[in-house]
């Protein structure tokens, strides 16, 4: 939930895993502590300003946040950001076939061999295609029930 945080520490983004230690006390509820106490404001301006939804509670020592229940436009949100994250992993997965097929080019097989290959490549492509849209399904439908 937090893995996109920047935080300004001593004048450079840093990632916000690496200045605290993250728990869960409730089940509603992060409990965020830095290791640099000092850090403390900018760490509540940065998860303010990543735009997240949430609201952090600085108490001194530590900051805490409530994860609110889920509303029908926040479901409909997370639901296009899976459908964008999912959408990335079969360009990435586009991505290798296209090298996969340029390096079998490369590599001066015969004709057949080289045609085989490249329907082999295909076939996992189109296997792991469909293994990402049964997750993106199944993450929409747990999404959406309430």
């Amino acid at each position: 939930m937090l893995d996109g945080v920047m935080v300004n520490y001593y004048g450079s983004p840093t990632p916000l895993k690496s200045l605290v230690t993250i728990s869960v006390p409730e089940a509603r509820q992060l409990l965020i502590k830095p290791f640099d106490k000092s850090s403390l404001s900018s760490i509540e301006k940065g998860i303010f300003e990543a735009d997240l939804g949430y609201t952090p509670n600085n108490d001194g020592e530590c900051i805490r946040i409530i994860v609110p229940p889920l509303t029908e436009d926040r479901r409909k949100e997370l639901v296009k950001q899976a459908k964008a994250t999912s959408e990335d992993a079969k360009v990435a997965i586009r991505n290798q076939r296209r090298d996969a097929i340029e390096m079998l080019k490369d590599a001066d097989l015969p004709e057949d061999i080289e045609k085989r290959s490249e329907e082999r490549i295909q076939t996992l492509v189109d296997k792991y295609n469909k293994k990402i849209d049964a997750i993106l399904d199944e993450k929409t439908k747990d999404l959406m029930s309430v």
